[in-house]
């Protein structure tokens, strides 16, 4: 079973899961997001700030490993 770290966010009613076995930490969500809701953390991508989050969905399209869903961009 992968290895699957979410995040939800009340405030704006959406989740963001990212998939720690894809993802390899090339930061392109860190790079991209207009709202710094992502940091690498140990080399993985943490969502930590997700209550800044716009939905934009750039960081879904910029994963390289597809690592991320994000309830409001399926």
């Amino acid at each position: 079973m992968p290895e699957v770290k979410k995040w939800t966010s009340e405030s704006i009613g959406c989740t963001i899961k990212v998939n720690y076995d894809l993802c390899n930490g090339a930061a392109d969500c860190v790079d991209i997001c207009p709202t710094d809701v992502y940091e690498l953390v140990d080399g993985k991508a943490d969502a930590s700030n997700i209550d800044e989050c716009t939905e934009c969905c750039l960081c879904v399209d910029a994963c390289p490993q597809n690592a991320i869903k994000h309830s409001s961009c399926d």
